[in-house]
């Protein structure tokens, strides 16, 4: 039987669509293996988000000539999209398929590799229209499952090449959304993330907001137990939005809004569409609507420009906002974009310098975040086993450990947090209802 390795790079969506890949495949008769044994067919799901990212994606494609000088090597994605097409033939690539085409992947693959055929299918994604849906039944070992529901970027911030990589913004169609829901339900996925390049700008060319598909979601799909939003921007979270968080316990209380910097110099040259103060108020007021709410952010440090004033104001910012964790990037040049072009680029030394001090705010903020929720009563979806431990997620996203049972494994629970102990939150009891 023919076999098949998958390296995935990147964000959620990369790997959403990695697992259609891997059915696909797999409804044709191939067989999937780890990326660390030896395959017919390497399949590297490309990121772009920074020049390091592409380095990765092409470090994937010299680790499987290694494991088999003679594989069929597949490039698909971001980065395949946006780097030169002389890199084909330089790494070897036998087909490269950008940030289109990848319905037909799977089937490109099989008649590419059947003929011995060496393929391009790289296009203008300026002009595309149509959103690639891939459907996946099912995320094997994964109690929760993620559902794109939207692909693209208008936005354009001055340090990111996605705009270009993956085209305008488009979504799937309501109806198709509730039903890969309800195909993931069979599946036994009691938690789906939606997951997208600009989630919070969903449905526009389908007259259907973010908040009406939340809707149609928690009352049409039995059997879900919660919904999540992967990531969303601070100014397309609507009041509307906020009160059905509020009313509706299927939707996770968990808004992971990126900031990326809590300066406005910094904010206005990264072409970020807000100030600090709207930012901040904003999250003020979510949290008026929606007491204990977890808001995790991403930081971006080390911008061009960014004094050590500015990166030591933003860390007294971002503290001030009292997220429940960071995530956090030093600045990366990607050539094509706007940032790369500016004047005074920072020495990486003084990059990871900043990283760390944000990181162990990070930490700071996450250990009085998790202490805050000691003796309450928390909802676990218990996830998986590790040694004796079962670990599992609330709606806040709190990472929760208890002695392994495995009548309770993949099963939504009830219970009291007893304590925070070696940076793990224990539970005491199992609570009735």
């Amino acid at each position: 039987m023919t076999t098949f390795a998958i390296a995935t790079l990147g964000c959620k969506v990369n790997a959403y669509e990695s697992q259609g890949y891997a059915q696909g495949l797999n409804d044709l008769g191939f067989q999937e293996v780890s990326f660390k044994e030896k395959a017919d067919i390497y399949i590297i799901n490309t990121c772009a988000v920074t020049n390091t990212a592409a380095s990765k994606s092409r470090q994937k494609v010299h680790l499987a000539k290694r494991l088999h000088a003679q594989s069929f090597i597949v490039m698909v994605g971001c980065y395949a999209q946006s780097m030169d097409v002389s890199m084909m033939s330089q790494l070897q690539v036998d087909l490269l398929v950008g940030s289109d085409h990848k319905m037909q992947l799977p089937q490109l693959i099989q008649d590419a590799y059947l003929h011995h055929k060496t393929q391009n299918f790289i296009h203008d994604m300026r002009k595309a229209t149509v959103f690639e849906a891939l459907p996946v039944r099912y995320f094997p070992h994964q109690t929760r499952a993620y559902l794109k529901i939207q692909d693209g970027c208008n936005q354009f911030c001055s340090y990111c090449i996605i705009p270009y990589a993956r085209g305008a913004e488009r979504s799937l169609a309501p109806d198709e959304v509730i039903n890969r829901a309800k195909e993931l339900i069979k599946g036994n996925h009691l938690e789906i993330v939606l997951t997208g390049i600009h989630t919070g700008r969903y449905g526009k060319e389908h007259a259907c907001s973010l908040c009406a598909l939340l809707k149609r979601i928690c009352s049409e799909c039995e059997g879900l137990e919660r919904i999540r939003i992967s990531s969303i921007e601070i100014n397309e979270i609507g009041d509307d939005l906020l009160d059905l968080m509020a009313n509706e316990p299927k939707i996770a209380r968990h808004l992971h809004i990126p900031i990326q910097s809590a300066d406005d110099e910094v904010l206005k040259r990264m072409n970020r569409p807000y100030s600090f103060e709207e930012y901040a108020k904003r999250i003020h007021q979510i949290r008026e609507k929606i007491p204990n709410i977890s808001i995790s952010t991403d930081v971006i440090t080390g911008f061009p420009q960014e004094s050590g004033e500015q990166f030591q104001l933003g860390m007294q910012r971002i503290k001030s906002l009292c997220f429940s964790f960071l995530h956090v990037f030093p600045f990366s040049k990607r050539d094509g974009t706007k940032a790369a072009a500016m004047q005074g680029h920072l020495d990486n030394r003084t990059k990871k310098m900043r990283c760390t001090e944000l990181m162990a705010l990070s930490d700071c903020l996450s250990e009085a975040y998790q202490k805050a929720f000691i003796h309450k009563e928390v909802k676990v979806l218990w996830e998986k086993q590790e040694g004796e431990w079962m670990i599992g997620h609330t709606s806040e996203y709190l990472c929760v450990y208890a002695p392994y049972d495995a009548v309770k494994l993949h099963h939504m629970e009830c219970v009291k947090i007893a304590s925070f102990e070696d940076h793990k939150l224990l539970c005491q009891q199992e609570v009735n209802g």
